[in-house]
Formats: structure tokens, C-alpha cells, sequence
């Protein structure tokens, strides 16, 4: 079956705003069987709009709007699907009372603009919105479904699980869908399609290897397809086997994480916490690892020793070393990692120094020289980085690799 998508709104297509909608909806229905057809951006234009829906209604089972739901006079989906649909607005009481829920828990007075949130076309369907005023509304029309759906993307993604429920209560697949990821580092895309050529070559036709390459991770999606799903497991996890073996050293862990959800895994497989000191990354590891929910019971603080004056003052940094070898170098930044732990009480740490650019480059320490430690009850490690690009992709690669170097000293 598949499964058509389109995001609404000019603030997408102007880059005002990031679509991220379209990727939660594919990563839910993905699983459930469904293929995705398409994904299609428009303006909050009314004929733009009908054209999306009628040209995804021709070749889709299930058609997923996201945006233009909103009280101002912009937001002319739901008009818009009411001309398509037919019927008359209505308003709907208990759409009426979960604004006046949302409005009362957040102490702000309704107006008649937010009242008409909850006038909706006589010919949908209403699942109400857990998470914000502008409901759901389910469409439906010679078997084929159109669900339009806030485009706050905090709305979208809680609400998509319930959504999900009633699409598979609505159709029924007897195709399985399964997703197994592998994360690389440390070895260039191609040379990592090089060196998997033949095991790939030989997958079953009913699986596809995918290439996601980002700074610093190669993330290799194995996509499966079948009616048993015990069966397409066991044997996709025998293909996942056979790919580990061949990758060896390059393997940096087994399933789709980041590089801050790897290294809190293998810190809460040994029991260990951990802290950062950072510098040129200035508390970007730390703030990846404080995204995750959880984090807590692994990630004990940071120090942002951006001066070298905080370098000495609280990570105990010697000041010969300093005048000696200068901030980015390999001595202070083990300094830096031994210090955070002391500093921080935690079992390991991650230090950064380097030169984000543009300026501060010599010509021994060019743009992008960074330098990495890790420091673990068993021994400190560090390594030079040699990175390309602007300040912002310095940083995150050197945030990631940092991330990496830890794990693999903590894996290991």
C-alpha cells in the first residue's frame, strides 16, 4: 500500500522553517507496511493545495497532510479539504472543549479566532489533538483517506502514534517491513561500498542496503520486506551478522543512534558516568548528550573552558604546558580530560581544544586543527583531527568524533 505526503505551509518553502514532518511520518508508517509515494511541499494556496490532494489521491491508498490549521487567515487547509470533501462547517463541541482545556492549563483567554479552531467540515472525522487546539481530521472517499494534521511539528509527532493506530485498524497489510542499522566510522563511504561490494551483491532480492553518510558516522540501513515477520527477523539479522564481520574495526555499534546515544550506552553498559570539557566545541557535546531523555543516570556536568584561564583555574591545566605547547595540543587536551573528571567526580570524560576558524590558524595549526581526549578509569587516549570546512561543520565533526573516540575506548 502506499502512502502519499504533503506539507503544507510558506514558511517551508520560503527555509523559514525545516520540514521534519515528513520524516516522522515516513518513520512511522514505514514499519507498518506502507511505501511512501511521495512527499510534496506547497504554499497556503488553495489551488496549490487541491492540486497536492487530488494528484496524491491518484496514486495513494493514504494521503498525510501536515499544516495550515492554524486561527489566522493563512491557514486554509481545513477550507480547503472542506471544498474537496464537501459538506458544511460544523462546530465541534469537543473539539470546543480541548481549546478551552489547552487555554485554561496555559492561563491565556480565548478569542473567536481560536474558537474557530473547532469548526471543522461536516464530512471528516475528528481524532482530537492530546497536544495542542487544531484537531485531526480524517477524510475519506472511495476507499482512499486523507488525515490532515497540525504542522507543529511537536503536535505532529505526538499525535502520529494514535494516528497510526486508526490507519491500521482502517487497512489491513499482510507485508512486514523491517529496518536494521549498522553505524561506521573512521572509513570513507566508498571505500566502505568497496569492501561490502559482494555481501551486498548477493542480498535476497527482498532486501536493500541504503548509504547515510554524515560527519564523522556512515549510518547503513538494511531494509527488509515479507509476510512472516519472525521469519524476515532471523534472517535479516543473519545478513546484519555477516555485514558486521566484514566491516570489522570500522563498526562503531548495532542499530540506528547517535554518536551521543552510542556513548551513553556503552557508559551505562559499564556502569560509568561521564563528564565533558570542552573548548572549541563550546558545550555542543554536551548539549547532544542533554537532548536525550534519560541521560541523567550517565552524564554527571560540563565545563566550557573556552579561556585558557579556565583551562588552569578549574581543570587544573598546568600552566608550563600551556607556555610550552600551547592550547591545542595533545598535552592540554589530555590535561583537559583528566581534569573534568576530577572536577566533575565522573568515571570518564571528553575534551576538546582546537581551531574552529575562521581566524586563530598558524601555519602549524592550520583552520580545523582539533585536538581529542578521552580519559577512563583505565587510561587517557587522545587524537588529532585534521578537519575540513566552515567553523559550524568543525565543530560538529570534532563533537562527534569526540563521541566516538570515547566509545571506543569504553567498548573496548
Amino acid at each position: 500500500m502506499k502512502l502519499s505526503i504533503i506539507i503544507i505551509g510558506d514558511e517551508i518553502l520560503i527555509g523559514q522553517v525545516t520540514d521534519t514532518n515528513s520524516g516522522a511520518i515516513a518513520r512511522t508508517f514505514g514499519p507498518l507496511g506502507w511505501d511512501i509515494a511521495g512527499v510534496r511541499t506547497v504554499p497556503d494556496d488553495a489551488a496549490a493545495i487541491r492540486h497536492a490532494v487530488t494528484a496524491a489521491l491518484s496514486e495513494a491508498h493514504l494521503v498525510v497532510c501536515t499544516g495550515g490549521l492554524g486561527p489566522t487567515k493563512d491557514d486554509i487547509t481545513k477550507h480547503t479539504l472542506a471544498e474537496i470533501f464537501g459538506g458544511p462547517m460544523r462546530r465541534d463541541p469537543e473539539v470546543t472543549a480541548n481549546i478551552e482545556r489547552v487555554f485554561a492549563l496555559r492561563g491565556l483567554a480565548m478569542n473567536e479566532l481560536t474558537a474557530a479552531q473547532a469548526d471543522v467540515p461536516a464530512s471528516c472525522r475528528v481524532i482530537q489533538n492530546r497536544f495542542g487546539t487544531a484537531p485531526v481530521m480524517w477524510f475519506e472517499r472511495d476507499g482512499r483517506v486523507v488525515i490532515s494534521m497540525p504542522g507543529v511539528p511537536f503536535e505532529t509527532e505526538g499525535m502520529l502514534p494514535e494516528v497510526a493506530a486508526c490507519v491500521a485498524r482502517r487497512f489491513h497489510s499482510d507485508t512486514v517491513l523491517r529496518h536494521r542499522c549498522l553505524m561506521v566510522g573512521g572509513i570513507s563511504e566508498s571505500a566502505l561500498a568497496g569492501r561490502l561490494a559482494p555481501w551486498e551483491s548477493a542480498l535476497p532480492p527482498h532486501m536493500h542496503l541504503a548509504y547515510l553518510p554524515a560527519p564523522g558516522l556512515i549510518r547503513l540501513r538494511l531494509d527488509g520486506r515479507g509476510v512472516d515477520a519472525e521469519v524476515l527477523d532471523a534472517e535479516m539479522q543473519r545478513q546484519i551478522d555477516s555485514a558486521k564481520a566484514i566491516i570489522g574495526p570500522e563498526l562503531r555499534y548495532e542499530g540506528d543512534a547517535t554518536a551521543a546515544e552510542i556513548a551513553l550506552d556503552y557508559c551505562r553498559r559499564h556502569a560509568y558516568t561521564l563528564g565533558t570539557a570542552e573548548s572549541c566545541t563550546g558545550g555542543t557535546i554536551a548539549q547532544r548528550i542533554t537532548a536525550i531523555a534519560g541521560c541523567s543516570d550517565v552524564f554527571l556536568g560540563s565545563v566550557v573552558s573556552y579561556a585558557n584561564s579556565v583551562k588552569t583555574g578549574l581543570l587544573g591545566v598546568d600552566n608550563a604546558t600551556l607556555d610550552a605547547c600551547g592550547a591545542v595540543s595533545r598535552e592540554v587536551v589530555e590535561q583537559m580530560a583528566d581534569g573534568a573528571r576530577r572536577a566533575l567526580g565522573c568515571d570518564c570524560a571528553i575534551a576538546t581544544s582546537g581551531i574552529a576558524g575562521p581566524g586563530g590558524a598558524t601555519p602549524d595549526k592550520p583552520v580545523g586543527t582539533v585536538w581529542i581526549a578521552c580519559a577512563t578509569p583505565s587510561a587517557t587516549v587522545s587524537r588529532l583531527l585534521r578537519l575540513p570546512g566552515n567553523r559550524a561543520r568543525v565543530i560538529d565533526r570534532a563533537a562527534t568524533e569526540a563521541l566516538l573516540l570515547l566509545s571506543g575506548q569504553v567498548a573496548h
